[in-house]
């Protein structure tokens, strides 16, 4: 197989009709050129992670369907990672070395933990987002009672970010190619996280200098899902119907975004219940 991999790399040369171990020259230059990585799987894996990198550097990466995209090339990482998991040489190296590895079990278990209250977390704020709104659309005056609700609920979404640093907190996977990928998957995974959990908690919470629900609505100003919800202004001036549908149709954007935002997540919770059942097979058996 080697042999055949050689002899694809070369090239005939003109200038020497009368070469007698073409078999020699063939062998230097196969081991002349570079080689990327072990295995295909790492380099497709660098790749994969350093095309997010280079995303989530983006000034925008709250928004809406970049989250989505971001977390559609997590869980392609994810993949790749059981994928290699699944490789002899790398169940050996993983074996060779259990005290180094050793505790990605405890952190893919973190991640699986912080996805599940995030998941619960997330079923709470899409059902108050829609009691909020019936109670609007039924002139409830304790609306701002769940106002309120749904600012506890970000805040909790947005304490997420903050837990799930704990899973970089031990970096301890070896010195080698294997342990160097999945120390950047467990930080790719890291990073998105927190821009997710900060994306979803945004539109329900204030600003640092202060609430800002006095937002203005007309036709020279156009929203988007992550500013905030404002409702208390408007709603405690009459005769501002057509606002307040405005922000109905908003909050109703925003609750559909969430259940998009749901679904990416429940495949992210999934891979990440895969990768963990690869990671305790190997180093179990």
């Amino acid at each position: 197989m080697v042999a055949k991999f050689r002899r694809s790399l070369s090239f005939p040369n003109n200038n020497n009709q009368t070469s007698s171990k073409p078999t020699k020259t063939l062998h230097v230059r196969s081991t002349s050129l570079p080689c990327r990585s072990h295995h295909p799987i790492i380099s497709l894996l660098k790749d994969q992670i350093n095309d997010l990198k280079s995303s989530s550097s983006s000034s925008s990466s709250t928004i809406p369907n970049i989250l989505c995209h971001r977390l559609t090339q997590l869980k392609t990482i994810h993949e790749s990672l059981e994928d290699l998991l699944h490789l002899p040489q790398t169940k050996d190296s993983l074996r060779n070395q259990f005290n180094n590895y050793e505790n990605l079990l405890e952190d893919f278990l973190h991640f699986l933990d912080v996805y599940g209250t995030f998941q619960t977390l997330l079923l709470s704020l899409k059902q108050q987002l829609s009691s909020t709104q019936v109670a609007i659309r039924s002139k409830n005056i304790k609306f701002e009672d769940y106002i309120k609700t749904l600012k506890k609920l970000a805040k909790k979404i947005s304490g997420l970010s903050s837990t799930i640093r704990l899973a970089g907190a031990d970096n301890q996977s070896g010195d080698t190619e294997l342990g160097e990928v999945i120390r950047d998957v467990k930080e790719v995974t890291i990073t998105v996280s927190i821009a997710l959990f900060s994306g979803v908690s945004k539109p329900f919470l204030p600003e640092k200098k202060g609430w800002r629900f006095g937002l203005r609505l007309n036709k020279r100003v156009k929203i988007d899902h992550h500013q905030e919800i404002c409702l208390m202004g408007l709603l405690r001036k009459k005769g501002e119907e057509l606002q307040v549908k405005m922000v109905l149709k908003r909050m109703h954007e925003l609750e559909n975004w969430i259940d998009e935002i749901e679904s990416f997540s429940e495949k992210i919770y999934r891979s990440l219940i895969n990768t963990r059942v690869s990671l305790l097979n190997v180093l179990t058996n």
